[in-house]
């Protein structure tokens, strides 16, 4: 028999690390060209933090994202970025680009107010030129660029950030592990063939508070590849051990969902601004992977009454838990 169930997940996750300092830098430097070089040690393993970064900077600078050339984990030439892990390089990176940028962006500024004779309190950068609010008066970054050239003025910027934490108390774990988090709500609904205990994956709908979205693009396929990891966790990925050994470590054997099996996936991005974010930004890595195994396991359990504790729920488990009950 063929039953329908639709199951909620909801979570919460600290951004960085656990009540220990995790610091990033970055450095800046702007060429006559206006063109950007941005150094930062932030490794991107495909989640899009390069893409991230160059707009953080591009958007500080009043310059293009193409003007920005990004060279990252480079351990040769790159600050200290620490690890891409924990969500937390768009927000930590994020923010050490953004104060390099700004510093480099001063010094374009002072430029500016003095060759337009304005307080530099009125000059803004967008679109390449240096504008004097609330006039028709400017000039061309390319014009301002040269004249810093003339005057022998590098336009360069350097910046980091650490996130404001206090370590855990041993007794009581009292303090502040985190900075900021990210928060989601996540819908699954699945199809379960209560005779032969195969799941389908239907449909999630995953709702996620970013902060800001920089890139909503990137943050839609961070939430997308994350419910996919997530189905995989709660329906076919086990690791089987043997005496300490991995029994099965092909993938002919470790079951993962492939582009045939995903299921609809509908990404809600939720734009709460983070105060201490980059343009309000936070993460959103971890927590597109974490609230969908317990959205599909409530699933389950609306579609068959049946309530299972341990994961994944793989055919021969369901049928187990199912059918020979009266025999454990």
């Amino acid at each position: 028999m063929i039953k329908t169930g639709t199951g909620i997940g909801c979570m919460f996750y600290g951004i960085g690390n656990t009540g220990l300092p995790n610091p990033s830098a970055a450095f800046i430097e702007v060429h006559n060209d206006c063109s950007v070089i941005l150094l930062t040690g932030c490794a991107d393993i495909g989640q899009g933090s390069t893409t991230i970064l160059a707009q953080i900077v591009a958007e500080t600078l009043g310059m293009n994202c193409e003007d920005v050339f990004v060279i990252s984990a480079d351990t040769g030439v790159t600050p200290e970025a620490g690890a891409t892990s924990a969500s937390r390089q768009t927000y930590i990176s994020g923010n050490a680009c953004k104060r390099a940028a700004e510093m480099a962006r001063e010094t374009l500024v002072e430029i500016a107010a003095d060759l337009l004779h304005e307080d530099k309190e009125k000059i803004f950068l967008k679109n390449k030129t240096a504008f004097v609010s609330n006039t028709d008066k400017s000039i061309s970054m390319a014009k301002l660029l040269e004249e810093c050239n003339r005057r022998g003025i590098l336009v360069i910027g350097s910046g980091s950030f650490n996130p404001k934490t206090t370590s855990l108390d041993a007794q009581t774990m009292a303090g502040i592990p985190y900075a900021t988090y990210a928060f989601a709500t996540q819908i699954a609904e699945v199809e379960v063939n209560t005779e032969t205990g195969e799941i389908k994956v239907k449909k999630i709908v995953a709702a996620h508070d970013v902060g800001r979205a920089v890139n909503p693009s990137l943050v839609e396929g961070q939430i997308e590849g994350g419910c996919l990891m997530g189905a995989g966790y709660a329906l076919l990925e086990e690791v089987l051990l043997s005496n300490g050994k991995i029994t099965n470590p092909n993938l002919s054997d470790y079951l993962i969902y492939t582009a045939k099996d995903i299921p609809e996936i509908y990404p809600i991005i939720i734009e709460d601004k983070e105060e201490t974010g980059p343009y309000g930004a936070k993460g959103v890595g971890e927590p597109s992977l974490i609230p969908t195994a317990p959205a599909i396991l409530n699933a389950i359990y609306n579609a068959t009454g049946e309530r299972f504790t341990e994961i994944p729920v793989t055919q021969e488990r369901f049928i187990e838990q199912t059918y020979y009950k009266s025999d454990r």
